[in-house]
């Protein structure tokens, strides 16, 4: 069998998630070739499988990602009867150098110049101010830090859970903002993140309530 040489359009790539963002699929955003409701943001400390490592850490930064379909893992973009991209003249960066046969450019680009919030918010000072508070109050390296020792202040992390539920209520509510970008710009709720309020060491104080087949992945894997 000859070694594979180019893309063979089996879909596998794109079956196991959306693509991160860097800051050069600025202009698809902008543009909108992909809206902000087509995203979501993993925010820093968030648990993640990462595949080049073969584990769950915490992020080091966060990640922008295109959201998978409906009920499954495939990219939201990914047309599975014709395998192929329904934004392919727009698709992201790590879809463009992507080669499942050959992964040294994406592994090497990968940590690289990622998007944020606030590159896409912070000359919008109404969309930004409300996520730069939500992160300051329910940010995952404050829920860390009541997590620390022995006696962790259980109280205080259940007001952090009911502030970004209530958030998120109150902006949709008075604000007419789409319910579609809150995970995009408040990142996945705390209530996904730690189902049942449930508070582990391992990684942080999620770990242990994830697994490789529930956290989101964030390196491709091929």
């Amino acid at each position: 069998m000859s070694p594979q040489i180019q893309c063979r359009r089996c879909g596998t790539c794109c079956r196991k998630g959306g693509p991160a963002l860097h800051l050069a699929d600025r202009p698809l955003i902008e543009g909108g070739a992909i809206l902000l409701k087509h995203l979501y943001t993993l925010r820093k400390g968030e648990p993640a499988w990462e595949n080049i490592r073969g584990e769950v850490a915490p992020l080091e930064a966060e990640i922008i990602k295109i959201r998978e379909a409906d009920g499954g893992r495939a990219c939201r973009f990914f047309n599975d009867a014709e395998k192929g991209c329904a934004i392919y003249e727009n698709r992201p960066m790590e879809c463009r150098i992507l080669k499942c046969w050959d992964t040294a450019e994406i592994e090497a680009m990968y940590r690289r110049d990622r998007l944020s919030r606030q590159h896409l918010l912070g000359t919008i000072s109404g969309l930004w101010d409300l996520a730069a508070t939500h992160e300051k109050e329910c940010g995952l390296d404050r829920i860390g830090r009541l997590m620390a020792g022995d006696d962790p202040d259980r109280g205080a992390l259940a007001r952090i859970m009911a502030y970004d539920r209530e958030m998120r209520n109150l902006v949709t509510e008075r604000s007419g903002i789409d319910p579609e970008i809150l995970d995009f710009l408040f990142g996945r709720p705390l209530a996904r993140i730690m189902p049942g309020g449930r508070f582990r060491r391992r990684f942080g104080p999620f770990g242990g309530s994830v697994s490789p087949d529930r956290a989101p992945t964030y390196v491709s894997d091929h």
